[in-house]
């Protein structure tokens, strides 16, 4: 396995990302030997809230979530998946697989041993996310959930068809542009340069390439029985859930319905539609600070 890292230089100096990385090792094919980078920041005896972005982000996609967090007294985590961010990024598509983030991103949590969490997770955030939910429920204490899935290969919306396309066929990735098509506001060129600080040149890109495709929307995609066995635990856990989709989201409309209706948690929660595209964060970041820290609150 080919490892790409980037160089540090390329984080240098970024748009309000004040804060310093840090580093965990976790075992990977073939012997190799994967960075996950993430920012840990709050009180150390504050809940520990865990922020998970999908794809193309990295966790500069929670820039103004992790200070307002803190500010109220939470302790603020935020990995970079591998591929992503700060992390070490393999550097063919065939060495990304579901199952190889979950596995990572497990070693991970269990290798800090977080505890008594609060996950926040969008895109194929929730997709991992949840599947260390279902790993581990009892290092979760309440799941937020906003524009993401557990698909189980029963289909796919049109946004999502139209997303996979333009991943597997546009000839160069334009990180950037994405992120800020994806966002209801239009990001400074600041911004857009900071989401596109990780991959120096198209050969950084193969986890944000293959990640569309690793999706199981249809019953031959691997990954759809570990999926719906994710799915029994959910239907089993009755820890605070809400649902926090937003209005203007083409690729995930509607998908908070299987949330609301199959997981006993989300039965009487303050469920809500937030204003924004699909990168939420980038829209509505207070309204986000908001409901993870009234979560927190209402468990005492």
């Amino acid at each position: 396995m080919e490892i790409l890292r980037t160089p540090e230089s390329r984080f240098e100096g970024l748009a309000d990302w004040p804060f310093a990385p840090r580093y965990f090792e976790a075992d990977g094919p073939d012997s190799a030997r994967l960075r996950i980078a993430y920012v840990d920041e709050g009180p150390r005896d504050g809940a520990p809230v865990l922020l998970m972005h999908g794809e193309p982000s990295w966790s500069y996609l929670y820039r103004r979530i992790i200070p307002g967090l803190v500010q109220r007294g939470r302790r603020a985590i935020a990995p970079d998946l591998i591929g992503f961010g700060r992390s070490d990024k393999p550097a063919a598509q065939d060495d990304y697989t579901y199952e190889r983030h979950v596995d990572w991103m497990s070693q991970w949590l269990t290798g800090l041993d977080l505890t008594g969490l609060t996950l926040f997770c969008q895109d194929w955030g929730g997709l991992i996310g949840l599947r260390l939910v279902a790993a581990f429920p009892e290092r979760f204490e309440g799941v937020i959930v906003a524009n993401t899935g557990l698909p189980e290969g029963a289909g796919m919306s049109d946004g999502f068809q139209a997303w996979l396309n333009f991943s597997q066929t546009a000839p160069e990735l334009p990180i950037g542009f994405i992120l800020n098509g994806g966002s209801a506001r239009d990001l400074t060129p600041e911004e857009i340069a900071a989401y596109e600080a990780p991959f120096p040149d198209e050969s950084y890109k193969a986890g944000a390439r293959r990640f569309p495709a690793l999706v199981p929307v249809t019953p031959q995609h691997a990954s759809v029985a570990e999926n719906q066995a994710a799915w029994r635990v959910l239907e089993r856990f009755d820890k605070p859930f809400l649902t926090a989709f937003s209005d203007a989201d083409p690729v995930t409309k509607g998908g908070e319905a299987a949330f609301q209706a199959r997981v006993p948690g989300a039965k009487g929660q303050p469920h809500v539609t937030l204003k924004g595209g699909h990168f939420l964060q980038e829209d509505c970041p207070d309204d986000i600070v908001a409901l993870i820290d009234a979560m927190i609150a209402r468990r005492g």
